[in-house]
Parts: structure tokens; sequence; C-alpha cells
């Protein structure tokens, strides 16, 4: 990684102690944090381009050694620097980031004493700030009982958002896990479900644009967080709710003083692009630690989604591997049940057998601890240390690749501390690591090197319990490329090529499919996660059609580069993505009427070869080779459930 951090100096250290106001704006002059200090009281406005994207809003900390949100005088002068960073993203959205910066630290005294700073990085599209907070007197260490941090939308802003669900309620009383489903267009002034919403939040703000609302660089070391609504557009931080993990640990994070707070971000732009493309979970993060061995990113198989824990035996992932490899793919995940349904000895014997076919294993865990009541195994492993050790050496000798660990209790800072002492011990034994039933992903793909995805969305187990889930498909694919999955790997476990969810394909058992093959396919490209374990099934080889198969045999889970094509939240999307030098151009509808677009492609050259991927009224795809025009335009009309795909 090149790091280059120029000093500037300001020239506004006088103006600064007069009207306790601080400016701190983007490289380009464009997007604008402005700073005040009203009657103790701090507080931040952000616009771009002059037009107002938050109006005035709160800053500061209650601590159990000092309350950092009133009663606060103007510190240290504000501390400028340039944020001039390259490195490397090899897992999730753009190999290679190059992040440019302007750092603005606002320090507050309290008693004539140093309270906290807060340090604001503006990039052309994004803000990010956190809190530091100093000793005070004799206490070196504070529990942060609330943040005072808001964010308030100009009167008129739409809402995206996913509601945070009640603690310990759902199946086996497993919930929070980030699986409500999403309302849109709406208004503010909601407070989900009178629990907030989960992370990340999108607003769309009159005709000014788009504002993304997250958090990231949350670890051990703090809590996660929601955003709760309130009156008048203002949305403030919210800590875990108290009966999260069984009501045991505290909701309030602590930290040793000096210490610092996680990262909220904020990411604006006139159109979606910025939603779509921001790297700003990545770029104010650093690695925690060295990766033991370079990690593979691959492409995978899974029984479970199609045939449920009655397939999880032994015959059924000797078919999988041998699916897997027919695929070209290098790994299969076997789930839940594996323990008592195949056993250790057997798991070793499909390792043997995988390796010799050059596909290795995935393994599901629970991670269980006291946190809920969910059965499946195995259990009472992934929550101890001495457990998980020994169980990760084995893993090692059999030749697992990685593990998917379910069913976490909830966003408190010992559950942090448990995804990363996970990450840390699989680190030890070259495992990488998936979560499911888990929270959201903060910059943890820069943050934990052997880290592949976390689900937190309403994924494709859905689709095989339910019809409704089946017929709102391509309205939650339409939402995600916009709100979950731009701050992180989401493992939906998706592009399923059955017509119905079961093993044998038949209309007599499990939900109905209303999307296309063509759509199937368009979401491997839409959706991302370095590690996709697909819900294709052995069958398809002979049932679908065989251009769909080649797809997804050639379909990379790793990109170069992302751009915003087209689209809105809730209606259709279009986007593309670079690996290499070859493009891939997807958009789904799922409008009620067809989509008529005509799309300019300037990353392709007037006259290039692509293969195109298309769907007629009922849903029939076909495959089509074609050159791009002088104009670079290609026209698309896309029905109702399906979808387009060029790829060049």
């Amino acid at each position: 990684m090149k790091s280059i951090v120029c000093l500037l100096l300001l020239t506004v250290f006088g103006a600064y102690a007069q009207t306790n106001n601080s400016v701190v704006s983007s490289p380009d002059g464009k997007l604008v944090v402005t700073v005040s200090l009203e009657n103790g009281k701090p507080a931040y406005t952000v616009s771009l381009n002059g037009k107002p994207f938050l109006n005035k809003s709160p800053l500061g900390l209650k601590t159990n050694v000092g309350d950092f949100s009133e009663g606060l005088e103007a510190g240290k002068p504000t501390r400028m620097t340039k944020i001039d960073q390259t490195y490397e993203l090899p897992n999730i959205k753009q190999s290679k980031v190059h992040y440019v910066a302007n750092e603005g630290v606002i320090s507050f005294n309290k008693a004539n004493a140093a309270a906290i700073d807060v340090t604001f990085r503006v990039s052309n599209h994004d803000v990010a700030f956190r809190y530091t907070v100093y000793p005070q007197k004799n206490a070196l260490s504070c529990v942060v009982n609330a943040e005072q941090t808001g964010f308030v939308l100009p009167a008129g802003t739409t809402t995206f958002l996913s509601a945070q669900s009640k603690a310990m309620v759902g199946f086996a009383r497993t919930m929070p896990s980030y699986e409500i489903p999403y309302t849109v267009d709406d208004t503010l002034g909601e407070n989900g479900r009178n629990n907030g919403y989960t992370f990340p939040c999108l607003f769309k703000v009159n005709t000014n644009g788009w504002v993304l609302i997250s958090e990231t660089g949350v670890d051990s070391r703090y809590c996660g967080s929601r955003l709760m609504g309130h009156p008048d557009g203002l949305y403030t931080i919210g800590f875990p709710m108290p009966d999260e993990n069984n009501g045991n640990g505290t909701s309030a994070p602590g930290i040793p003083l000096p210490g610092q707070t996680p990262w909220r971000t904020i990411t604006v732009g006139e159109t979606l692009a910025p939603i779509v493309e921001t790297t700003v979970p990545f770029d104010v993060v650093e690695p925690r630690y060295e990766a033991s061995q370079k990690y593979e990113y691959t492409k995978g198989s899974w029984s479970w989604i199609i045939g449920m824990d009655r397939r999880t035996v032994y015959d059924e992932q000797v078919r999988y591997i041998d699916f897997s490899a027919a695929m070209g793919y290098k790994t299969i995940l076997i789930d839940a049940l594996w323990d008592t349904q195949i056993g250790r000895d057997k798991i070793a014997e499909l390792a043997k057998y995988g390796a010799s076919k050059g596909v290795s294993l995935y393994l599901w865990y629970n991670s269980n601890g006291y946190w809920n009541d969910a059965p499946q195994g195995p259990r009472g492993i992934m929550d101890n240390t001495i457990a998980r050790r020994k169980e990760m050496a084995w893993m090692k000798q059999i030749g697992v690749k990685g593990i998917k660990v379910d069913f976490f209790g909830g966003d408190k800072q010992e559950t942090m501390k448990l995804y990363e002492d996970i990450l840390y011990d699989a680190n030890d034994y070259g495992i990488l690591c998936v979560f499911h039933g888990s929270t959201l992903p903060r910059g943890w793909e820069r943050m934990y090197p052997n880290y592949a995805a976390s689900e937190a969305v309403l994924a494709s187990e859905n689709l095989a319990f339910s019809q409704r889930s089946c017929d709102y498909e391509a309205f939650n694919a339409t939402l995600h490329p916009f709100i979950r999955n731009t701050v992180g790997s989401m493992d939906f476990g998706g592009s399923a090529l059955n017509k119905f969810y079961n093993a044998n394909n038949t209309p007599n058992r499990g939900s109905k499919r209303v999307t296309s093959d063509v759509y199937a396919l368009a979401t491997a490209v839409l959706f991302q996660s370095g590690v996709q374990h697909f819900a294709l099934a052995p069958n398809n080889l002979t049932d679908a059609p065989g251009w769909a198969i080649d797809f997804m045999k050639t379909v990379p889970t790793t990109w170069d580069e992302v751009q915003y094509i087209d689209g809105y939240p809730g209606r259709y999307v279009v986007l593309a993505r670079r690996q290499g030098a070859k493009w891939y151009v997807a958009g789904i509808n799922a409008q009620k009427e067809p989509l008529k677009l005509k799309i300019k492609l300037p990353m392709l050259a007037a006259g290039a070869a692509y293969q195109q991927y298309s769907d007629d009224a009922q849903l029939t795809g076909k495959v089509t080779t074609a050159k791009l025009p002088k104009s670079q335009e290609v026209e698309w009309t896309i029905p109702t459930n399906g979808a387009a795909l060029i790829v060049n």
C-alpha cells in the first residue's frame, strides 16, 4: 500500500476561534461539511454543489465519565490533512482503489480540559467521521452510554429502509439478523417497527439527489449500531437492544481512553452512481492482521437450497462434488446437520474425494452459545476458543477450505468480538469465513483477510420457503445493488435455474420461480460476493439451457471495477462490472410493464463485438451476437421479472 499524507496549513485559525465554525471540503470543493458549536452543542451540515443534503445535525457522546454532547468549548484549532492512498481490494467492488480526501480534526474541550475530537474525512462523494475520547481526570476507560450523533434529512426526503426486528424473535429466537423486507419511497418521521433501521440506509433528497448512511470499522472494540427515526427528519445512532444475546452483555460499548469510535459514513450523489460505486467502507479502515496465506475466492454449489435438510447426506454431497467439478467450480458447501447425518469420518472421506476432483469443502456451523435456540448442528464449537481451534485444526488436516457460521445473537460488543475471534482463529488454519443469520459487514473485506461474505439480507432460502418471496424476487433484487450490497459482500446464494425449489424440479413440491433464466444469470453479476455458492443443481446440466450453464461456468465472483448505468430502487437496475478487459452489463426489471431503455456503454469501443442475453415477453431467453454501433448505445426491452445481459 502506498500512502502519502501531506499537512496543509490553514489560514482560518483566527476565524475559527471567533465563529466556532470549521469547514472540511472535498478535494474538488463540491462536497462541504460545516461543523459548528452553538451554546456548547456541536453540530454539522453536509452540502453538495451548494445544495443541502443534511441539515444541521447533532454531534457528541454521552459517557459514564462525562457528557460530551453539550457544555463544550472550542479546543485546539482545526488540523487539516490531505489523505492520498492506494490499496488493493481483491474481494469486493474495485480491485485497486485510489482514495483521496481532506481530513479535518475538530477538537472540543469541557471544563478547560480536552474532551473529544471529531475527525471528518471528506472525499468527492463521501463523508466519514468518528470520535476520539480523551482521559478524564483519573479515568482511563469509559462506557459510551449514548451517541447524540444525528442525521437531519431535508423536508420532502423519501426513504428506502429495512426495519430492525425485535430481539429474540423469529425462528428459534435468532433475530435480529438483518432480514426484514424494505419499505421504499416511504416518508420521513417513521421508526421502522419501533426499533429503528438496519444499516445501510438510503434516502432520496427531493430533486437534489441521494444519501446513503452507514458505518464501518466496527470490530471487537465497539458495538454495531442502527438508525433510530424521529420527527422532523432526524435519525440518530442507536445501540443494540438490551435483550439481544438473550439479554446477556451490555448494549453500551466500552472503550479505553484515549479511544475511538467506528466511522459513520455518508455517501452523497446527485445520481445513484456514487452510491453504487462507493468504496468508503474500506477507504477509512486498516487490516487488523496479516493473512496467513493467499486466499482464493471461488464459485461452488450447494445442495441445501434445493434439497433442504434431508439432502445433507453422504451420497448427495458426492453428487454435488461431481456437479461442481463438471461446472469447473472449486468448492461445495455442506450445510447444517452434517455432523449427525454424515459424520466426521465420512466428511473426511468427502474431503478426500473432493480433492481428487479439484473440489474443496465449506462446512456449516451453528454459532451457538447461550443466545438462541437454533437446534441445528454442529453446535457448541464456534463459541468456545478451545473447541473452535481444535475443530479448525481438524479441518485443516482434512483440507476444508472454509466455514459458514450461522445464527448469531445481535450487535452487542461481545458479539462483534465473537466474529473477530472466529476470523482470527480461522486465519491461523487458512480457513475462509462466511457468516449467516448475521450482522452487516462493516469494512471487514479489508479488515480481515480471510473474511469472505455475510448474508445480512432476506436471501435465497426465503425463495425456497415462500411463494410470496418468489413473487417479489425481482423487486428485492432491484434494491440490493443500491443499498445492502453496495457496502459489503452479500452471500445471497441465488441464481437458481430450477423452475421449482425441489430436488426433482417438479411442481408437486416447493415454491415456483417466476423470474427468467436470463434473470438468474444477471443476478450473478448484480449481486457481489467474493465467494459464491450458487443455487444451481446437478439436474441443470440437462434441463437448463446450455447457454445458461455455459455462462454460469465462466461468470466471475471478483471484479476489478463497477459502474452504475441506470436504475431506481424497487423498479429496475442496470450495472456494469469489469474483470480484466471483459465487461458484463446486467439489467433486471421489477416493474409491471416492460422496461424500454436506451443505454450508453462508453466502456466498450464502437464496433466491439458482444454477446447479448435477452428475454421475450414469455420470459424465454436467447443469446445473440452483435457489434456496438458508433453511438455506443444499445436498446433493451426487458419484460417484468426478466433481464438483459451483455458480455463483450
